[in-house]
């Protein structure tokens, strides 16, 4: 998911990501957030593109939602090498979308644009990148870290090596936190200019910001 695969600070945040939760408990947590989205009620037969798809669970949630023309794009071959159905998976660039305009009806991404480097610049190239694929009409779903209280309180609980020690998942997620800090940071400090940039080019269907996170549905304008 992190947008440089090749560093070795991004191994270890990807080996914190693989003991995060087990492929079974990611699905299902795609699968509720989806749900959240509405994406439940999207045709089935519609084309469903998954930014940011790691090792392709999100992918897999979609299968259960019953949809049939899903794939997804990740910069990282080693995620990608995890998903049982790698021929619908691409190592890809968000920012440069290797995908014919007009040619795509729903774009989801779970928690991946907090990782772009350059904010706001790389965030604008990728929603510039979504409207240019997507069919007149579709639809952007994302959900993404939010600075809320809740998270705030997560942070400080995961902040006490006792706590670590005691929970594999928070030590997990909180690796991931220490590996990705630059670029996290930078995305909670935007709250304002984020949902500029996606308001700028989506028309806004769903908003919510609670719990620690951002959740936007958007149509293509």
């Amino acid at each position: 998911m992190a947008i440089q695969p090749d560093t070795s600070a991004y191994c270890e945040w990807e080996s914190a990501y693989l003991r995060f939760e087990t492929p079974e408990q990611e699905v299902r947590k795609f699968i509720a957030r989806l749900r959240r989205l509405d994406a439940a009620n999207w045709p089935k037969n519609a084309t469903v593109l998954e930014l940011f798809c790691g090792r392709g669970n999100g992918l897999i949630a979609l299968d259960r939602l019953g949809f049939t023309r899903v794939r997804g794009i990740d910069l990282s071959p080693r995620l990608l090498a995890l998903h049982q159905r790698r021929g619908r998976c691409a190592v890809g660039d968000c920012r440069q979308l290797p995908i014919e305009s007009l040619s795509t009806d729903f774009a989801i991404v779970h928690g991946g644009l907090h990782h772009l480097p350059i904010l706001p610049d790389d965030l604008r190239l990728t929603v510039a990148e979504v409207r240019r694929i997507l069919k007149p009409g579709g639809l952007f779903a994302v959900v993404e870290p939010w600075p809320t209280p809740f998270l705030d309180f997560v942070h400080r609980i995961g902040s006490s090596a006792v706590i670590r020690r005691m929970s594999r998942r928070m030590d997990a997620l909180m690796t991931m936190i220490e590996h990705e800090r630059e670029t996290y940071e930078r995305w909670l400090a935007q709250p304002d200019g984020i949902v500029a940039i996606l308001t700028s080019a989506f028309e806004p269907i769903r908003m919510e910001q609670r719990w620690g996170k951002l959740l936007f549905v958007g149509r293509r304008i």
